[in-house]
Formats: structure tokens, sequence, C-alpha cells
């Protein structure tokens, strides 16, 4: 069953000039009517997982030669950073499949591949669900999105050799630390070194620091399934999740865009290039380290 026509945008794919590929999974806002009606939160709660804007942040990579696949349908919908089967029992009438997940850590906090709350810990639905609810949204957001991610994965080992896959996001704003710490500007999950060479993180690390941000790795995100389950770098495909601040470029209680959303996205622009620039030198020699260490 198809719920959306276009489940997800792939822009840039037929202009890629390096190994490097951009997703945002979690930046979709065509919210189904359906899917609004059964929920007990208005339009603007329904929102609280949403990664607003995040297309928009890196909207200029399809311009730099580097392909961007964005997710229309949105997170608290259906959300494509866990398993295809990531399901709380306690949300569905019916018995589930034995195949599904039901045990996993994000299902217990709520957010699985179908959400039971928002990023902010509200309920979602007024009602039980049907596992034939979670079947379809499957088929038609997941499915897609991930056949699609592959696709985009293959292709450019094909071509080049290797691939860099950096899957998008943004946090919401965190209370502050011990002794008043600051939050992070961005946290940079290469899931503790596994799912990406050192010298991709590092460059990562160094050039968004240079661009005057505050980075952090691994902490309190050091990468989802997308990170964890593409990263394998002695196969070539190298995968980081970033994490930006949204109190950097929006209002998030408004969800609406502020002034300094234009400044920050000609720093993602420049770190888009950089990286573009030196992936096909960096990823190379990372593949020569980790099959020498062998």
């Amino acid at each position: 069953m198809d719920i959306f026509k276009a489940p997800f945008e792939t822009l840039g794919a037929g202009a890629q000039v390096a190994p490097v590929i951009l997703t945002s999974g979690h930046s979709g806002r065509c919210y189904p009517e359906a899917f609004l009606a059964a929920s007990r939160l208005d339009a603007v709660a329904i929102r609280r997982s949403e990664d607003s804007f995040v297309e928009e942040l890196f909207g200029a990579a399809p311009a730099l030669g580097v392909p961007l696949l964005a997710a229309n349908f949105p997170r608290a919908f259906c959300d494509v950073n866990r398993e295809a089967w990531e399901l709380d029992p306690s949300m569905f009438e019916d018995r589930l499949p034995d195949y599904v997940n039901a045990a996993s850590p994000r299902v217990s906090a709520g957010l699985g591949t179908v959400a039971r709350i928002v990023g902010s810990g509200e309920p979602i639905y007024r009602r039980k669900l049907k596992f034939a609810e979670a079947q379809a949204r499957v088929a038609g957001c997941w499915q897609p999105y991930h056949a699609e991610l592959q696709r985009l994965i293959s292709l450019t080992t094909e071509r080049f050799g290797v691939c860099l896959l950096i899957d998008c996001h943004s946090m919401p704003t965190m209370p502050a630390g011990r002794g008043g710490a600051r939050q992070p500007d961005v946290v940079l999950g290469d899931v503790h070194g596994s799912s990406c060479a050192t010298v991709i993180s590092g460059f990562v690390d160094t050039k968004l620091s240079r661009l005057g941000l505050r980075v952090c790795r691994n902490d309190p995100y050091a990468g989802g399934y997308i990170t964890r389950h593409y990263g394998r770098p002695r196969e070539g495909v190298h995968v980081l999740q970033l994490e930006f601040s949204r109190a950097l470029y929006m209002d998030e209680a408004k969800f609406e865009k502020i002034e300094a959303f234009a400044p920050l996205a000609a720093k993602v622009s420049d770190f888009i290039a950089a990286v573009r620039d030196v992936a096909t030198a960096l990823l190379p020699r990372s593949m020569n380290r980790l099959a020498a260490a062998e």
C-alpha cells in the first residue's frame, strides 16, 4: 500500500562528483490527515519529534555535487532510523508477529519505528492501532526510503570504490550539564569509532570546529540504526551521524526559522564543500590503513 506518492526526494544524484551522500530522514513535514485525526496532539505538538528544516540547512549539497536524500513523511509517522519492526506491543490491539523487536531500548522509550510518543514525551494516539497500520507505514515509507539509500550507496561504491554517508539530524535544547556546561552545537556520532574511519571523523570534527561550532563526539548521540547498519568501514562504507542544535537556527516553540538560519546554512555549505573536496583522498587512505591493520 502506497501511503505517499513521493515518500522521499533524492536531489543531485545525477551530478554526483565525490563519494559522499547526505541523508535527512527526520525532517519530513507531510502529515497525513488520517494520522492527525488519530492523534491526541494538535498540529504543533505533533511536530516535536521533527528535525525541522534540516534538509534546508544542508540544501546546498546538490549544487555542490553531493546527493541529498530527504524523507517527506514525518518521524512521528514512521522512523527510518530504526529497524523496520521495532514496535511496542502495548500500542496495538492485535498480537504482533514473532519477528517484531519489542524489546529494544528505543521501543521501551516509546520511540520505535512507529512511535508511541513525540520527542517531548507526550503520547501520540487516542486509540490502539492495528498491526496492519504499521505494515502499511513500513511498506509505504521505511522500505522505499532504505531501498533508495542502499541504491545510492551501491552506485557510489561502484563509481568511486568507497562511500561516505552523513546522516543529518537536529537535537532539541537540553538542560545545562554539570557546572552549567553549555550544550554542544553539534554532536558527531560514529558509534565510538566503529562506523567510520577515524581520519574522516577527525576531519569532520576539525572542520566544524574551525567554523566556530562546539563539537562533541558520541555523547549523547552515538548513532542510530542508519549509522550502525550501513557503517562498514572495512567494506568501504563509512557513516557519520550529525546532530545540530535546533537553538542555532530555529524557534523551537513556534517551529520557525530565525535570522541565524542563513549564516549557519552558509557554514554548512562550506562544510559540505570541504568534505567533498577531501573525501576522495581520505577515504582510500583510510581503507589502506584498515587493510594494513589486518
